[in-house]
């Protein structure tokens, strides 16, 4: 469901999510944790750069209609549409 609300707005997503570990030693100016897991596996980042921790439910564990569900994703992906971008731009 992922792709397809991603889709909808002409984002093509190819690939898979990244585990810190998966990432070369680079230098961030930010770094956007957006699960909950992520920020309790990993509280302190100890890298470079700022951390901000944006916490979003996880739509993959939605419950209810296929239209619920896609609804939960949605919400998920505007969520973050609206509030990341600002945060992007604070850091050019």
């Amino acid at each position: 469901m992922a792709t397809q609300v991603l889709a909808e707005l002409g984002i093509a997503h190819q690939g898979a999510s990244k585990r810190i570990e998966d990432l070369p030693r680079l230098d961030f100016d930010l770094v956007v944790t957006v699960c909950n897991e992520a920020a309790e596996e990993c509280p302190i980042w100890l890298g470079k750069g700022k951390r901000i921790h944006l916490g979003y439910p996880d739509p993959a564990s939605a419950t209810g209609t296929e239209s619920e569900r896609l609804a939960v994703f949605r919400q998920v992906r505007d969520d973050m549409l609206r509030q990341i971008p600002p945060l992007l731009a604070e850091v050019e």
